[in-house]
């Protein structure tokens, strides 16, 4: 196991990401030019890549390699951007900024954008049943994951239970519900799909979910404590806007310092449902670390 050099580490794997999704996704010039050029305004749109960072490092803790990791990691980014796009549509959270540029509608029109989504979410599911067959885990397997995690009990009705709450000050246990559908349940489906293509044990899949939902539950928390600490342009994204629009979060049902608390709590569950990894659990240690103390 190399030394412990974070920033090195997700640099190397944000190139090694990029260079796959260059690859994976249509040139801007292929007709229809209008779509792909959206598709790829979003995709390309500077995002940290941690959803298949998190797959290549879960992969890897599992005794598999980066390279057989590697469309299961595009299928989660790209389904990843389709549900910011879709997000951020004027019927939903009318967002005009995301990672830092215009959002998708802003610079293409709401029809293009929602179409850019929905193909995005298509090329999500191609790409994944492209990953190579193991003894334990198939790519049918692997689709049926990435599909209930896209779909009304997951992505798509954590969203609706979002749309649905604002202007509403919710039960904590609501609130959760929303988190877990919305970001934990694909962070999850991340760090499985990895696991998947290395051919992981039950124990370790089992492992690799506790991980994935506590993470993404901490992920959320730290979120919705930037909304209301950090600035607009430091985020990339409209600062604010869970205050503006009375929505209930972590901070508003509890406060800072207990959201801080919960976060760090949710962490310490992380790292504990990695023990089964051993040493190979280094990089999904750093990064449920990283998650924790990131500023934006």
């Amino acid at each position: 196991m190399p030394e412990l050099d974070l920033k090195t580490y997700l640099s190397q794997r944000v190139t090694f990401v990029d260079a796959a999704l260059e690859r994976f996704l249509p040139a801007a010039d292929t007709r229809p030019a209008s779509l792909h050029a959206a598709m790829r305004h979003s995709v390309f749109a500077g995002g940290k890549r941690l959803r298949p960072i998190l797959c290549l490092a879960a992969a890897e803790a599992c005794g598999g390699t980066r390279e057989r990791a590697l469309f299961a990691a595009g299928a989660v980014e790209c389904l990843h951007t389709y549900s910011l796009i879709h997000d951020d549509l004027p019927c939903m959270d009318d967002d005009d900024m995301r990672r830092g540029v215009p959002t998708c509608h802003k610079v293409y029109g709401e029809a293009v954008a929602l179409l850019a989504g929905d193909a995005l979410q298509a090329l999500a599911f191609e790409l994944v049943a492209r990953t190579p067959v193991t003894h334990r885990h198939s790519p049918a397997d692997m689709v049926t994951l990435l599909a209930r995690t896209a779909g009304s009990l997951h992505l798509v009705g954590g969203q609706v239970a979002d749309l649905e709450g604002e202007g509403k000050k919710l039960p904590l246990e609501d609130l959760r519900y929303i988190h877990e559908s919305k970001t934990a349940a694909l962070l999850t489906a991340s760090v499985k799909l990895g696991g998947m293509s290395a051919d992981a044990t039950p124990e370790q899949m089992q492992a690799l979910h506790d991980f994935g939902m506590a993470t993404g539950l901490a992920f959320q928390i730290i979120d919705d404590i930037l909304d209301v600490t950090q600035t607009s342009e430091k985020l990339g994204k409209s600062a604010g806007k869970d205050v503006a629009t009375e929505k209930s979060t972590y901070p508003a049902l509890m406060g800072l310092d207990a959201s801080r608390a919960e976060a760090h709590r949710l962490t310490d569950a992380a790292h504990a449902a990695l023990e089964v990894f051993g040493p190979n659990g280094v990089w999904l240690r750093a990064l449920a670390d990283y998650l924790l103390q990131r500023d934006y």
